[in-house]
């Protein structure tokens, strides 16, 4: 996955970060990663901050890519950590992102988030990255581990594959797993999470929303 999403972010990383057009302007990708701020997380601070003031948070973006999110979030709150397996993404979004005093990018190992060390966050995101993952073990990893990094009664919003009739192969970097309800049930469970929320199920782009559990 690191070899293949390196070799892609080196042909065109923002075509393969968003693929609706093959060519981006600046001005284009980053309003893009605005635009899915505003759909997805300015629509939902209720859930996401209970309470706290957004420019007093810690958040986590799983699979930064090349920043095009994380810059958006770096917007809203005080501190944004992005994590992605690809070491060329992760240079691409440190140098567009350099100028951020509150945004860091971390390259991980693709199955755990060691990197971060002993962070907590208080929010968790991701977008557009599960449903490029074909294997239910990684994304159980990954989820479990962002619950590791968790306070607890937060949430982890992200979005994975639903469309079940999907056939997919284990180790295709492109077309990932796809969940259905229960499966996404059982996942939190086994994460210490309550999937409290979901939103397109049986669609490409099935949301879910993951509270961490306080015991």
């Amino acid at each position: 996955m690191r070899r293949e999403w390196d070799d892609r972010a080196r042909l065109n990383a923002r075509h393969y970060i968003a693929d609706g057009q093959s060519r981006w302007s600046d001005s284009e990708f980053w309003r893009s990663g605005e635009a899915n701020v505003a759909e997805t997380v300015l629509t939902d601070m209720i859930n996401i901050c209970q309470g706290k003031n957004p420019k007093e948070m810690r958040v986590l973006e799983l699979g930064c890519g090349a920043g095009r999110v994380t810059r958006a979030l770096a917007q809203v709150f005080g501190e944004v950590h992005g994590v992605d397996i690809s070491e060329e993404m992760v240079q691409q979004a440190r140098t567009a992102l350099g100028q951020l005093t509150n945004v860091f990018i971390h390259h991980g190992d693709g199955l755990t988030l060691k990197v971060l060390g002993d962070l907590r966050f208080d929010f968790a995101y991701s977008c557009c990255v599960f449903h490029h993952i074909s294997s239910y073990e990684v994304i159980a990893s990954y989820v479990a581990e962002a619950g590791r990094h968790l306070e607890p009664g937060t949430l982890f919003k992200f979005e994975v594959q639903g469309c079940t009739t999907l056939k997919t192969t284990l180790g295709d970097t492109w077309l990932g797993v796809p969940f259905s309800e229960q499966q996404a049930r059982e996942m939190a469970e086994r994460a210490g999470f309550e999937l409290r929320y979901h939103v397109g199920g049986g669609e490409e782009r099935f949301w879910l929303w993951y509270f961490k559990r306080s015991n």
